[in-house]
Formats: structure tokens, C-alpha cells, sequence
């Protein structure tokens, strides 16, 4: 039968991802529930006939679960009266791939029993954390219990579908196991809602077809809905925009169903079969970048679509994983993660086991493993957060080890533990875990106090990023008395990716970059005379150092190691013998670190030797919980300060339980400053505490055949035993 003249109809299916990252704060979760989750729901309520997907991760489930159960509620009654379909995914929300296998099934049932128990459903779809595609990743989804996932437009243009090809449900599979793949189409993604509804609905009714066998999925952030800057006033305020769509799509109805996948396939079914590349969306592609082929490559990419080259089709940018090589932080902190699945999956089974895994799983919220635009790995109190859970796995698993006498308890004191292709050593005990780097000038790069589940060295190196031109293109343009660009559409409102905003004044004067990374127990040799504050801005120049050195490790046991090293400062050789020593029980770890510096050969050395420490007690905004006290006098731990040599010096943060007493031996001068990163956020640029530069510094003079000895003791003192507040043995 002939189709030419039958009404043209297509179908549309709306899928509202929802995420709140573990650790953010509590009022951040009180501020969009009432911006975007509540006026959604509401608005559904009142547009009965519309039907879309929604995705709430495993914090935002506790979260409703404890604030407003009569939330979930009136989520439960719409999925119920099968206007709404709730899609699951990995509990958490982590990068699905970056994941041991066993862990990525495991987050995924989770998450399935989990909604189950809230909505009475177990999900049928999977929402992809950052759309970050594998190829194996089909395989965990199956056998997680799903049957379908949302990609990006850019996937499947990566498996060469055509453009006109894209309406459609795939299937593709891994070892044998299927699964369904839609795709979140572009022109939907970017119109809704930040198109007027009017241009939307036109866009639909191109794309029908006489048959009625096209799908447009759109799957983006729920929080766009009202939350992200401008945006609430758009959506629910004097531009309801919100309502007016859904009324247009209450009345092009005839031609255009709102619907939802699994109902799709159940009366559809995929449209063929696809193998797609590893993938994301276009702009995580530009991210992972260094920022000089980011610089090039972005606008390569929006050049190539605004005029819509062909070669559009073809430019992916780079790979997701390579955040681990972009940021060595985020390595550090996936490696870990590595290290403390296994340790947990190698535990008996009991309650003990069930509380690590939960630490485990919350500390791969996939938010702090990656970084682009805004937000990610700078976010400090989410990066200590994934750090903490991570630490609390690690923490009980080790107890459980220790009292059973498994030799899994022992520290592996030489392995490569950060996969870089050198060993390092960690010594452990029941209060601290150290991690140190010969290959990188012998640093202290990690150091647990595990009774709080604090990474005390989890510091952000400052490095450049390529958005940090639009901040300095934003400053010329401000200086030359020019504003942003308006909104491209009349009635539109910009995208959070066109704003710029600034939240202070003179942020690209500010941007400094750090050409090391933040480690501790650092050395350097300045020239005699130089000012201790200097040093510690970053603004002094060193005469010599042994932080590019390779360190030779000489005696090693489970409390301490020794390591060598040589250097030349002018035309004076040095060489340094360090030991460092972890002693002290759970609740007072005490961490040692003597040196000693000999002249080797050459002409006398007067100089400042400094032995850097990059801290973090999350003293950001002045909080009154992390200090600096020397002598009795207490400031906050995010501002610059010195101390002079034999001066008492104490710091910490109150709420975590920390006290820390900073002694040496000789005495040493201490100068102190922020580390600050210049990064972006959903409200603009701003500054960004990452921890605290600890210098501890010594004038000396070293003679041919001299030497100099210093000890430096940090000891803590912890007043909060977090696993033991959970009920657990450690």
C-alpha cells in the first residue's frame, strides 16, 4: 500500500539523566530539588498523556530516600500508571569501563535491586555515566541485567551509520550477548530546552516519515531543567518553557508520541546491527586533549559542524582513559581504586565484606576521575571524598586481613603501583599507608591516615587547561569594554558551555602554573639569602634540586626505606641519603623523614636547603575546622604564613579528628601558601583551594667533604576513628 500521502508521524522518547556526585554538599542537593527534580515531577503531573525516562543515581536515591520519601512516591505512582520509566545503570554512576569486570556487574545489580525496592520495577535500560563507550562493555550490561543504553550521535557516526540512518534503535553485543543501543540525537540534545519549543516541534515534524518508524531518543542532564545558570527562569519562571513544550506535545499528539525505549522495542525492535569504537560525546573527546591540541582540535570540530563539513562525521578528538595520563592525580586515584578492588574481592564473605564493597563502589562515582569544562577532579571536597571511601575499603579489608593473619595484610613494599612502568614502595601500618616514588625525586606521593579516611597528600597540581584562553579572551574583550555574544536564537537562552562568567575580578592575571608535581617531602637548594615566603609563592628561583632525580633504593622493610640520590648545584656535587619511617599506632601514626646531604666534590655551598610538603586538611573558604597554629596563634589553613625556626607548628582540621605536629631537627624556618587553581564551574571562573605548600627550610653551608643532617617529624594525633563509628573493626 502506497504511503506517499499519509501523515507524516514520528515518535519522540525523552530521557532525563539525574546525578548528584558522592560527597557533594547536602544544600547543593536542597537547591536543584527544588530547581529541577520537584518541578519536573510536577510538571509531569500535570501533562498525564506525556511520557519520558528518568535516571536518578544512587546518591540521589539515598538522598530522596532520607528528604522526601514522598518523592520517590510520586515518582512511583507515574512509573505505576506507565507514564514514566525509570532507567538504572552502575549505583554510583561510574565510568562503567574503567572498572574491573566483577565491579562493573556488581554496581549495575545494585542498582537494579535497588530501584526495584523504591518503584516497585526493576529497569530494563542503562544510563551510560558520560556516555563512555567500550566495546566490551555489552557483555557487563547483559549480564547486569539490561537491555538497551542510551550513546551519543557521535558513536554511532564513529561506526559510519549514516546521518538519516540515525532515527533508529541498534543492536550490538559483546561475547555473544546482545544488547540495544539508542542514540541521543544531536539537534534534539542541543535544542532542548535551550531551543524555542515552536523550532523543536518543526524539527520533529522534518523528520517524520509516513511510516512512523522513527525515534528521536534525547538523553541529557536533568539538571539543565532549571538548575544550570539562567536556566530556572527559562524553564519554570517567566519563560515556562517547560509547560509550553509540554502542551505542544500534548497537541501535535496525532503525529507525534511521546514514548519511552523499552516500549519502543517491545513494539519496534532494533533497526539493525552496529559495532561501535571506543567513544564518548564530542566534547569529552576535546577534553582529554592537552590543552594545546584541544586548542586546535575544538575549534576544528565546531567549525566543521556550524558549517556543516562532512569531515564533522569523522573527528573524535582522544580517549577517555588518557585523563590518566592528562592528570597524574587522577591515575593516583584510579590506581588505587584498582588496588583496593582487589583487596576486597579477595575478602570472605560477611558484613564486613558488604560494608568495603559499598566503600568501593562509592569511591568509583566516576565525577573525580575525569575533568572537562568545569567541576571534575578540581572539585576538592568530592576528590577527598572518593578518596575517603576508597580508604575506608581499603581500611576494613586490611582489619579483617590482620585479624585473620592473612598475608594479604602485608603491604606490597615494591611494586609498580601506579603502573608507570618504575616501582614504587609502600609501608603500611595500622594507622597510615605511605606511598613513595623513587623515580620521582624520591617523593612522598600519598600518605592515608586511615582512622579518618583522609588522603592528607591528595593536592591538584596547577596546569594549564585550554579553557583558560576563553578566560583570557574574556579579560581582553571586558578591557576593550566588549561583552559575551547574546544567544545564537531570538527567545533562546546560551548553553552553560557558551557562558563565560567570572566570580571575581582579575582571574586570568592569576592563572600560575606549577612545573612540578605536588608531592612531598620535596628537595631544593636555594641561593643563600633567599625569602622563605618567595619560596613558598613560587616565586623564587632554585640553584639546584633533587625532584628530577632517579632515587636508588638502598634498605627496605615494612616501617621504613632508604633511598640515594646525586645532584649538582653549580659546579658542586651533592649527593642525599634519605630514610623515611612510618611508626605510631592507629590513632597517632607518626611519620619521620631524616636526610642527609653530603659534599661530594667542587667548591663550598652556602644555600636554603627546602623540603617541600603539599598538604590537604580541606581548609577552602576560610573554614574554621583547618588551621595553621604557631605558637598559640591559629589562622585558617588556606592562607599564606611563616613561622620562625624553633616556633611550635601545629595544623589540622577539627571536624576530621586531625591534629598534626610539625617538628625538625635542627630547627627550621616554615613558610606557607595556598594552592589555588584557576577552574571552571556551572557559575563561572573562579579560585579554587587545592591544599597547602609546606616549606620547611634550613640556611646552611656545606664544605668539601661536609655534610648536613635534618629530621622532620610529622606526628598525628586522630581523634575520630571512622570505620570504628560504622561498627566496624579495623
Amino acid at each position: 500500500m502506497s504511503t506517499s500521502n499519509a501523515p507524516r508521524r514520528i515518535s519522540l522518547a525523552l530521557t532525563l539523566h539525574n546525578h548528584q556526585p558522592v560527597g557533594n554538599f547536602g544544600w547543593v542537593f536542597d537547591e536543584i530539588y527544588e530547581k529541577a527534580y520537584l518541578p519536573m515531577i510536577e510538571a509531569l503531573e500535570r501533562h498525564p498523556t506525556v511520557r519520558l525516562s528518568l535516571h536518578y543515581t544512587g546518591p540521589l536515591l539515598e538522598w530522596f530516600a532520607a528528604a522526601h520519601p514522598e518523592f520517590l512516591q510520586r515518582v512511583r505512582a507515574l512509573v505505576e500508571r506507565e507514564q514514566v520509566e525509570i532507567v538504572g545503570g552502575g549505583l554510583y554512576e561510574p565510568i562503567l569501563a574503567s572498572l574491573p569486570a566483577a565491579d562493573r556487574i556488581a554496581q549495575l545489580r545494585r542498582m537494579r535491586s535497588r530501584i526495584k525496592e523504591l518503584v516497585g520495577v526493576a529497569p530494563e535500560g542503562a544510563w551510560l555515566a558520560e556516555r563512555v563507550w567500550e566495546p566490551s562493555l555489552p557483555a557487563a550490561l547483559h549480564d547486569g541485567g539490561y537491555r538497551w543504553t542510551i550513546l551519543d550521535d557521535a558513536h554511532f557516526r564513529a561506526a559510519a551509520i549514516p546521518e538519516d540512518a540515525l532515527w533508529g534503535a541498534y543492536l550490538t553485543e559483546d561475547e555473544g550477548k546482545p544488547l540495544t543501543v539508542f542514540g541521543t540525537e544531536q539537534g534534539l540534545r542541543y535544542r532542548i530546552p535551550f531551543g524555542t519549543v515552536e523550532s523543536i516541534i518543526e524539527y520533529l515534524r522534518e523528520h517524520a516519515t509516513p511510516e512512523g518508524d522513527r525515534i528521536g531518543t534525547m538523553g541529557d542532564d536533568g539538571e539543565k531543567f532549571g538548575s544550570w545558570p539562567t536556566t530556572w527562569d527559562h524553564c519554570w519562571g517567566e519563560g515556562q518553557w517547560v509547560e509550553k513544550f509540554f502542551t505542544a506535545l500534548e497537541q501535535n499528539a496525532t503525529w507525534l508520541t511521546t514514548t519511552t525505549p523499552s516500549r519502543w522495542l517491545d513494539e519496534r525492535g532494533p533497526i539493525g546491527r552496529v559495532y561501535i569504537p571506543t567513544s564518548s560525546y564530542a566534547e569529552m573527546g576535546d577534553w582529554v586533549l592537552p590543552p594545546n591540541e584541544s586548542q586546535i582540535f575544538g575549534p576544528m570540530l565546531h567549525a566543521a559542524q556550524d558549517e556543516g563539513r562532512p569531515e564533522a562525521r569523522y573527528l573524535r578528538g582522544g580517549f577517555w582513559r588518557n585523563f590518566q595520563v592528562k592528570y597524574t592525580e587522577i591515575n593516583d586515584l584510579h590506581k588505587q581504586m584498582l588496588r583496593t578492588s582487589a583487596k576486597v574481592a579477595a575478602m570472605p564473605s560477611g558484613a564486613a565484606k558488604v560494608a568495603a564493597e559499598d566503600h568501593l563502589h562509592r569511591g568509583q562515582s566516576n565525577d573525580c576521575y575525569w575533568h572537562g569544562l568545569f567541576g571534575g577532579v578540581y572539585i576538592t571536597h568530592m576528590r577527598l571524598a572518593t578518596f575517603e571511601h576508597l580508604i575506608a575499603a581499603e581500611d576494613i579489608a586490611d582489619g579483617t586481613y590482620r585479624r585473620s593473619g592473612n598475608s594479604q595484610s602485608l603491604p606490597a613494599l615494591v611494586s609498580d603501583l601506579d603502573l608507570d612502568g618504575a616501582p614504587e614502595i609502600q609501608i603500611a601500618n595500622a594507622g597510615a599507608r605511605l606511598q613513595i616514588d623513587p623515580a620521582d625525586g624520591g617523593a612522598i606521593t600519598a600518605i592515608d591516615l586511615r582512622a579518618p579516611h583522609h588522603a592528607l597528600l591528595a593536592v591538584l597540581r596547577r596546569r594549564p587547561e585550554a579553557y583558560h584562553e576563553k578566560l583570557r579572551a574574556h579579560a581582553a574583550i571586558e578591557a576593550a569594554g566588549g561583552s559575551a555574544p547574546a544567544a545564537a536564537e531570538e527567545g533562546a537562552v546560551a548553553s552553560i558551555h557558551d557562558i563565560v562568567a567570572v566570580k571575581e575580578p582579575g582571574l586570568a592575571a592569576k592563572l600560575i602554573y606549577d612545573d612540578h608535581e605536588r608531592r612531598s617531602a620535596l628537595l631544593r637548594l636555594y641561593p643563600a639569602g633567599t625569602d622563605g615566603r618567595a619560596i613558598a609563592a613560587g616565586t623564587a628561583t632554585a640553584s639546584g634540586s633533587f625532584l628530577h632525580c632517579a632515587w636508588g633504593v638502598s634498605i627496605y622493610d615494612d616501617q621504613q626505606v632508604t633511598l640515594i640520590a646525586n645532584a649538582t648545584v653549580g659546579t658542586t656535587s651533592l649527593s642525599a641519603t634519605r630514610t623515611i619511617r612510618l611508626t605510631g599506632g592507629r590513632m597517632d601514626p607518626i611519620i619521620t623523614v631524616e636526610t642527609t646531604l653530603a659534599h661530594l666534590g667542587g667548591p663550598s655551598l652556602s644555600t636554603v636547603l627546602d623540603e617541600e610538603w603539599n598538604l590537604m586538611l580541606l581548609g577552602g573558604g576560610g573554614n574554621p575546622a583547618a588551621h595553621w597554629t604557631v605558637a598559640g596563634v591559629r589562622t585558617a589553613h588556606d592562607r599564606s604564613g611563616e613561622a620562625p625556626a624553633g616556633a611550635p607548628l601545629h595544623s589540622g582540621n577539627d571536624y576530621l579528628g586531625i591534629a598534626l605536629s610539625t617538628t625538625t631537627e635542627p630547627h627550621a624556618s616554615a613558610a606557607w601558601s595556598p594552592i589555588e587553581t584557576i577552574s571552571n564551574s556551572e557559575g563561572g571562573f573562579e579560585r579554587v583551594y587545592q591544599g597547602s605548600s609546606l616549606h620547611l627550610l634550613h640556611n646552611l653551608e656545606l664544605t668539601p667533604n661536609g655534610s648536613f643532617t635534618v629530621r622532620t617529624q610529622f606526628a598525628a594525633t586522630l581523634s575520630r576513628d571512622m570505620t570504628a563509628e560504622e561498627g566496624l573493626s579495623a
